[in-house]
């Protein structure tokens, strides 16, 4: 084994939750320097989480954006099988993992997305990280392709919501919103893992995001994760900015409100993303708390 991989020293740390049972874990190395892309799948595929996340200094040159020394970084993500251009979730348990160590405040990362901004507060002792997204933007799903992922997923077409049209949203990483029309639609999740990994990978498809509309402005939400290597996502929030701006596109939301989505309940994982949605602004901010999960 190379000798920079055995010095690696990986925290996990769960997001959307201040319960280490709860939310999405995340293994996270904050030096990565000195790890080929290889060998940081090679950790991720041993951490076994739905990603991890491994820090190197900013590029050179750039403009971090951050007041302070220490707080702009280089952030790539690793699912067990492959790397991911974005993922929200390891992104807040990286920021509240930084957060215990240089305090609250401005974060800058780096992603093979684009720049993304985090900010770190502190609420009655629990860090909170809130992620800015890119650029988002949505697409139609083609017929046939719909049918497909309808077909892995064993859905009746008749069990989608018709207010809230399929479409592919990206706000760092592409995603496919499918609504269902019932909360119990949601909570039977049982696909068909090699034909929804086989569409997601022509698609090029990180999650898929279902949902549920409980109120105009509190969905329940689940993430299938095939490509990922793993059969479903705890907390998403590459999904929820992506969903965020799915909802704002559609006029299904204000221009300017915040959403609540809960995800993780039908795996024995509950969190919580809030995703901010602010006028004269497309990007997406998407927060929640997070926590050190005990060795």
């Amino acid at each position: 084994m190379n000798s920079a991989r055995e010095s690696a020293d990986v925290l996990r740390y769960t997001a959307f939750s201040d319960d280490p049972e709860g939310g999405n874990p995340a293994g996270i190395v904050l030096d990565a320097t000195g790890l080929s892309g290889e060998e940081m799948l090679a950790i991720a595929a041993e951490v076994g989480y739905s990603e991890s996340a491994f820090l190197t200094a900013p590029p050179e040159g750039a403009d971090s954006g951050a007041s302070d020394a220490g707080r702009a970084y280089t952030i790539r993500y690793f699912s067990p099988k492959a790397e991911v251009p974005f993922c929200g979730h390891a992104t807040v348990a990286t920021a509240v993992a930084l957060g215990e160590r240089v305090g609250p405040g401005d974060l800058v990362f780096t992603t093979q997305a684009g720049t993304v901004p985090v900010t770190v507060t502190r609420e009655g002792g629990v860090l909170r990280a809130t992620l800015t997204s890119v650029e988002p933007h949505i697409e139609e799903i083609a017929a046939d392709d719909l049918a497909e992922a309808l077909a892995a997923l064993d859905w009746p077409a008749d069990d989608l919501d018709p207010a809230l049209p399929p479409r592919i949203a990206f706000a760092g990483a592409r995603h496919l919103v499918l609504a269902a029309a019932s909360r119990e639609r949601l909570a039977r999740l049982a696909y068909d893992f090699a034909r929804l990994e086989a569409l997601m990978h022509r698609l090029d498809l990180t999650t898929l995001q279902l949902v549920w509309r409980a109120s105009a402005e509190v969905f329940h939400v689940r993430a299938p994760f095939p490509v990922g290597g793993v059969v479903e996502d705890p907390a998403t929030g590459a999904a929820a900015a992506a969903f965020g701006a799915y909802a704002r596109e559609l006029g299904l939301v204000p221009e300017a409100t915040v959403l609540t989505l809960h995800q993780g309940e039908d795996m024995g994982r509950p969190g919580v993303l809030t995703v901010e949605l602010r006028a004269g602004d497309r990007r997406i901010r998407v927060g929640g708390a997070g926590t050190r999960i005990p060795a």
